[in-house]
């Protein structure tokens, strides 16, 4: 029979090898389900909410991970649409875009173009045709500016003609206008397919008026015919300007709506001025090289895109 001090020192053992037992057993059943487990569990989880982090942080930011090319190899979250480098919302020439024109047509004199001081009161200039061609940028779809050309020539008044000393034998004659200017035309009904705009410009004029006589030559097979020579010209070179409007429909397919694009077919009419300085004899020269102020209403029709 064991002794009391053998007896305690046994329920010890047996106690301790009991607790280390159960130890061991509490550690194995936790480990082992964590083993189980995809070793990716963690991280997904832990990186589910790394986009909404970084987009409370940084709301531009792109989400980590993701590739800051966008498809084709373009750098789509730094130079694509709304970037500041190239291009997007903030770029020169958001939301502007070229536009050009070209039309033709003639010219209706107002009447009360005359010598002004050059020994006539008859006018100066009579019927004629014009045609203009120009290009600028399309600021919205209200407004574009454009740099224009126009040519405009006219007879002169067989009126005028008529008073010309007759030992000169001024038979003939015109006037040759070559303007460039810079235009505004604002579109009244930009969302429509039919509507008006209005337009202005002021800018350079170079006019020329001369005077022909009937000259006898021979053509190449040795033809005789008559032809107008010029023999007197004045020339000036000024400041002018224009005001009108115009009416026009709009071709294709569009954005705005019943905006049906750019693309339109136009008839205008527009007032033009120019100051011609009023002629001033000296020697028989007109020394300010005009025949006064010049007045008439071009009328073109065109088309702009």
């Amino acid at each position: 029979m064991l002794s009391p001090l053998c007896m305690s020192l046994r329920r010890r053992v047996s106690f301790l090898a009991v607790t280390v037992l159960l130890a061991g057993g509490f550690a194995s059943a936790q480990s082992t389900p964590a083993q189980d487990q995809p070793s990716t569990a963690g991280t997904s989880s832990s990186q589910a909410g790394l986009p909404a982090l970084a987009e409370f942080a940084l709301p531009n930011a792109p989400a980590p991970g993701a590739s800051a090319l966008g498809s084709g190899g373009s750098a789509a979250g730094q130079y694509g649409n709304g970037g500041e480098n190239g291009g997007g919302s903030h770029g020169f020439l958001h939301n502007r875009s070229w536009t050009f024109e070209a039309g033709g047509g003639f010219n209706g004199p107002i009447g009360n173009d005359t010598g002004n001081g050059a020994g006539t009161s008859a006018p100066v200039l009579t019927w004629g045709g014009n045609f203009t061609v120009g290009g600028g940028l399309r600021f919205n779809k209200r407004l574009s500016v454009l740099a224009e050309y126009q040519f405009m020539g006219d007879k002169l008044p067989a009126a005028l003609l008529a008073e010309m000393p007759a030992e000169d034998e001024i038979t003939a004659g015109n006037t040759h206008i070559n303007s460039i200017t810079g235009s505004p035309v604002i579109d009244l009904f930009p969302k429509k397919s039919n509507g008006i705009y209005l337009v202005g410009g002021f800018g350079w004029y170079h006019k020329s008026t001369n005077f022909q006589t009937p000259e006898t030559t021979f053509d190449e097979f040795g033809d005789e015919f008559e032809e107008n020579v010029t023999v007197a010209s004045f020339t000036s070179n000024q400041w002018g300007g224009n005001a009108g409007f115009g009416l026009y429909h709009k071709l294709g397919g569009g954005m705005y709506g019943g905006d049906t694009g750019h693309t339109e077919i136009f008839a205008e009419a527009r007032y033009t001025f120019i100051h011609t300085p009023k002629p001033e004899i000296q020697d028989d020269v007109n020394v300010n090289n005009g025949l006064g102020t010049t007045e008439m209403i071009p009328v073109t029709f065109g088309v702009r895109f």
